[in-house]
């Protein structure tokens, strides 16, 4: 195993931004802060947050109601702020991107208007190992359209002896039957990078809807949604995007289906900016994906995310990604021995590895933070995840957690 002195040296000649962070002092170990590898469950506080959502509370304390139109970041527009950071993040057109609600409530809107079955052309295909809260969500929009879900949900597994799907697999899926493919862009559980642009294209040519689950993917990996012709894709702000515990969601729809027909559920701010305080009964949406938005943005809950946008627009996600193929590599050399199931080429992966582990996940993930400061997480029962985040992870955190882990996995 690399020793620590080396680590330090890599550290120093590829620093990261770890300065932007506040990052959590260690109640157990040798060191003063964590090892942090959860930031694909939830990222670390940016050091501007605080300072900047008291702002936004201060605007409220002086303005009153006038701040929706006065003050530093009126409050009307405020979700505009977002978009144009939120778009560049995904390769997107920037009328196609909206920061909004939570990222299952978008999958459902999304799916009220991309999952139309019709005919013999009825079933929904996703990973057998998707987050659950996704496996919920087509479950309960099949269960609405009249259909049983356990004959209409395609879950796709791996090869027997495999970890993670192969993409001829999972386009050998695809047929006549296929209404609407939803996969996760990074899987959760293994941090397999899926063939977002080859599974999109094999998706379309087979007479199907392709959507994206992006949690684990927006902030992690870079994206091309526009380029990629991906009809509709949806992602959280709190893993990668480090934007608060529950942050705002947002949503892609590509331009191709904005000014359609397509069916929507629609609300106070799914109609044009322009007349909405016309008071009309009926609805006029503007051409943009801002017709799938429902409700009244959050102010307080938009600023966090604003906030950490505006560090991804300054690294820029090619720079985040390059890092993270380094410090994620050094991460697995140091892990002699260990059973890792996330892809070894680093092209298909993120900023993860897991592990297989023996005799409890949950219980080593709880040694490791209280006997040696190394937050990961796990999945039970024997996968254990570690996320080297490129903004503030360190190689000598990655050193910190080999080290621990090679101490207890002999024990």
């Amino acid at each position: 195993m690399s020793d620590e002195a080396d680590a330090r040296s890599r550290d120093a000649a590829d620093p990261g931004h770890r300065d932007l962070f506040d990052i959590p002092p260690a109640t157990g170990g040798a060191y003063d802060e964590v090892a942090y590898f959860a930031g694909n469950s939830l990222g670390l506080q940016p050091k501007a947050t605080q300072g900047e959502l008291l702002a936004d509370l201060e605007a409220w304390s002086r303005l009153g109601v006038e701040g929706h139109l006065e003050g530093v970041r009126p409050w009307l527009p405020y979700h505009e702020l977002l978009t144009g950071p939120a778009a560049r993040l995904v390769g997107a057109l920037p009328s196609e991107t909206v920061v909004m609600n939570s990222l299952t409530v978008n999958l459902h809107l999304l799916m009220v208007s991309f999952y139309r079955p019709a005919g013999t052309r009825t079933k929904i295909v996703i990973e057998d190992s998707a987050f659950p809260s996704d496996s919920y969500a087509v479950r309960s929009q099949v269960r609405y359209h009249g259909l049983d879900p356990d004959q209409h949900i395609v879950r796709l597994q791996p090869r027997p002896g495999e970890d993670t799907l192969r993409t001829e697999d999972v386009v050998a899926s695809f047929d006549d039957t296929v209404a609407l493919v939803l996969l996760g862009g990074v899987n959760y559980l293994t941090g397999q990078l899926m063939d977002i642009p080859a599974i999109t294209a094999a998706g379309r040519a087979a007479g199907a809807v392709s959507g994206w689950d992006l949690a684990h993917a927006a902030g992690n990996v870079p994206l091309s949604l526009h380029d990629w012709d991906v009809d509709f894709a949806a992602w959280c702000s709190y893993k990668y995007l480090n934007a608060g515990p529950g942050a705002l969601a947002a949503v892609f729809v590509h331009e191709r289906h904005l000014g359609s027909d397509l069916p929507r559920f629609e609300g106070w701010w799914s109609t044009e900016a322009m007349t909405r305080f016309e008071m009309a009964p009926v609805s006029r949406p503007p051409a943009t994906v801002e017709a799938w938005q429902v409700s009244n943005p959050p102010i307080f809950s938009m600023g966090p995310v604003r906030t950490s946008l505006e560090i991804f627009d300054k690294v820029g996600m090619l720079a985040l990604r390059e890092r993270s193929i380094r410090l994620t590599g050094y991460l697995e050399s140091l892990l002699d021995g260990v059973d890792v199931i996330t892809p070894r080429d680093p092209v298909r992966r993120g900023a993860q590895l897991s592990l297989r582990v023996a005799g409890g996940a949950g219980e080593l993930a709880r040694r490791l933070r209280h006997e040696y400061g190394v937050i990961a997480d796990h999945r039970e029962p024997d996968v254990l995840r570690l996320a080297p985040v490129p903004l503030y992870s360190t190689y000598h955190d990655c050193w910190r957690a080999a080290s621990a882990l090679a101490v207890l996995l002999r024990a």
